[in-house]
């Protein structure tokens, strides 16, 4: 299993930039989270069994019309967090 983090700088809040993110995350065997940061970035946290799979489903945030909206995305290999269930907006 595979696990990464990235940090989405831009206009990535009050864009539907979570909301988004959980609709395109529907399309891949992921799971994982997204929140807004009070530094008014985004955090993702994607993980899956296969490599392959969270590579396409971030390049499927960046190929969205959310593209437009991220000037940076800090992207890390992570550990991976047990318990993990679908994909969640967190609070």
């Amino acid at each position: 299993m595979t696990a990464k983090r990235v940090l989405y700088a831009g206009r990535v809040q009050g864009v539907g930039f979570r909301f988004s993110s959980k609709q395109i995350a529907r399309g891949f065997d992921v799971c994982g989270w997204v929140k807004n940061l009070p530094d008014g970035r985004v955090e993702l946290h994607a993980q899956a069994w296969e490599p392959d799979e969270v590579d396409a489903f971030l390049a499927g945030i960046q190929e969205s019309n959310l593209g437009s909206h991220i000037k940076e995305a800090a992207v890390r290999g992570i550990a991976v967090e047990a318990g993990l269930r679908g994909f969640e907006i967190v609070r």
